[in-house]
């Protein structure tokens, strides 16, 4: 190891043991985690004390994103049960449907005026990139109890799936630009590979690996500090298998993940045997994904902020408000949700881990338009970690006041049907049981 890396590799550290030494004062503060690792990221890279850099070979940073997103489509594929996707008039089925769609559309629609040069199917590129959400960056949103349950319950569930529903359209997209590696397969062999047989894979693996488990606990073969490496197992499988047949390792993960929570569900099983085989891998996706959100600031946010420009600055805020509050409007039509409540969905809907992965991803691929698309995605997702995590605590708080002070008036108001709330541990501070 060289002496620049050894001195990286102690920054990193450093900033991890700073945080994990302050982290319950500073959960109890509007500066959120993401912020101060994306903050240290900036801080330690080339505008900073340049101890982090894509100067050499970036092996080693693609691999840390890619395990944090195939950890945490695993673990948030678990979480989701098919009756929340029912649960309140449907709302995160709305979510994910009409409203994706149309976030991906008026992404790609907005995209056109304000970044020039990217072809039609960059300019769409880049709107797929930035449509999945991570409620990570705003978990206060979702794990206030102020909130109503519904809502809280809406949220979770959508960003748990979206990320997910997404990599279809980032790799059909992929697949019809000329000159990416996806194009080269062809647009029928992409989609059989990853469409269909990614999927088949995940549910292959990951029911193979949970129905396994599950009748090693029914027999009692499993010691408890052994349980939660067959999660871990699921979803390295999963997308390793996929990856091995040229397909998409995270779908694999993602669909594992379901597969995976199916029997642990069923049967005589006690509540709560989906956390505890699923814990490993949601502590490991967290830190991985605070220490990607560091490299995120430090290689691409950092140079980024050195390269603003009006254009790049007004799709950044227009992806965090227009292109996703009208979307949301649109989907919760007739949900007779209050303006209030239609407003906090909206404004909800950060962008973080799966936009960064995306987004080097697509860097990988030596798009023409590339040093554009990655400005664009690395000013969005840093306006997102700050605008969404210093709001959090204050807009649940308020949001919450509003509910109570609306429900004494209203008893039969909508947001008040309930919902179960299972909130993912997706960070290194928030830690929820099954």
């Amino acid at each position: 190891m060289s002496s620049s890396d050894s001195w990286a590799v102690a920054a990193v550290s450093g900033v991890a043991a700073a945080y994990a030494l302050t982290s319950r004062r500073l959960a109890a503060s509007p500066v959120s985690d993401a912020m101060v690792f994306t903050g240290c990221g900036i801080a330690i890279g080339p505008v900073g004390l340049d101890l982090v850099s894509l100067r050499h070979d970036t092996g080693p940073l693609r691999t840390l994103v890619e395990a944090a997103l195939t950890l945490v489509l695993f673990t948030d594929a678990t979480t989701v049960r098919p009756a929340d996707l029912r649960s309140g008039g449907a709302l995160p089925g709305r979510l994910l449907s009409i409203g994706l769609v149309v976030t991906i559309a008026a992404g790609w629609l907005l995209a056109w005026p304000l970044l020039p040069g990217l072809t039609m199917w960059e300019l769409a590129l880049v709107a797929a990139i930035l449509a999945p959400t991570d409620a990570a960056l705003g978990r206060s949103a979702i794990s206030d109890p102020r909130v109503p349950s519904l809502i809280r319950q809406t949220l979770n569930v959508e960003s748990g799936l979206n990320d997910g529903l997404v990599l279809p359209f980032f790799v059909l997209f992929l697949a019809v630009i000329p000159g990416t590696s996806y194009e080269h397969q062809g647009a029928a062999d992409t989609f059989w590979r990853t469409l269909l047989l990614s999927p088949a894979i995940g549910l292959t693996v990951g029911g193979a690996v949970g129905q396994l488990l599950h009748l090693s606990l029914d027999r009692r073969w499993v010691a408890s500090d052994w349980r939660p490496i067959c999660g871990l197992a699921a979803a390295t499988g999963a997308y390793t298998f996929a990856t091995a047949t040229h397909g998409s390792g995270f779908i694999g993960a993602w669909v594992a993940g379901f597969a995976f929570a199916y029997p642990l569900r069923h049967g005589t099983r006690p509540t709560g045997e989906v956390a505890r085989s699923t814990e490993l891998v949601e502590d490991l996706g967290g830190l991985l994904a605070m220490l990607s959100l560091l490299f995120f600031g430090a290689v691409l946010l950092g140079p980024a902020l050195e390269h603003l420009s009006w254009r790049i600055v007004t799709y950044a805020v227009l992806s965090l408000t227009v292109i996703r509050m009208v979307p949301v409007a649109l989907a919760l039509t007739a949900s007779r949700l209050k303006a209030p409540t239609v407003a906090y969905v909206g404004w909800f809907g950060p962008r973080g881990l799966a936009s960064v992965v995306f987004g080097l991803l697509v860097a990988e691929e030596h798009l023409h338009g590339i040093d554009l698309i990655s400005r664009v995605v690395a000013v969005t997702v840093g306006l997102s970690v700050l605008l969404h995590g210093a709001s959090a605590a204050v807009l649940a708080a308020r949001y919450g006041r509003w509910y109570q002070q609306a429900a004494a008036i209203t008893p039969d108001l909508r947001e008040s049907t309930a919902a179960s709330v299972t909130p993912r541990r997706r960070t290194l501070g928030l830690a929820e049981s099954d």
